[in-house]
């Protein structure tokens, strides 16, 4: 099954229990967890991921860029 219909298949069906649901502490408990998944990532990452992420805005700044044509081309099999 296509992986983009599943994923939509399994927010259909988490919205039709979530209509369904009349106990508020499972509904606090889903709310704690959207809360959750809302905090800044950056917070979450590795002191590597943050000097990597902190390199590519200097390249940035500083002009040294690759056009997308040449990202698509190095990174195709993956996108």
């Amino acid at each position: 099954m296509n992986t983009n219909l599943n994923i939509q298949n399994k927010k259909i069906e988490l919205i039709q229990w979530l209509s369904t649901i009349e106990d508020i502490s499972i509904l606090n408990k889903i709310i704690e967890l959207r809360k959750q998944q809302n905090k800044d990532w950056y917070n979450s990452i590795s002191e590597n991921e943050k000097e990597s992420i902190e390199k590519g805005l200097q390249d940035a700044e500083s002009g040294k860029l690759n056009p997308h044509s040449t990202a698509r081309k190095l990174y195709e099999k993956w996108l």
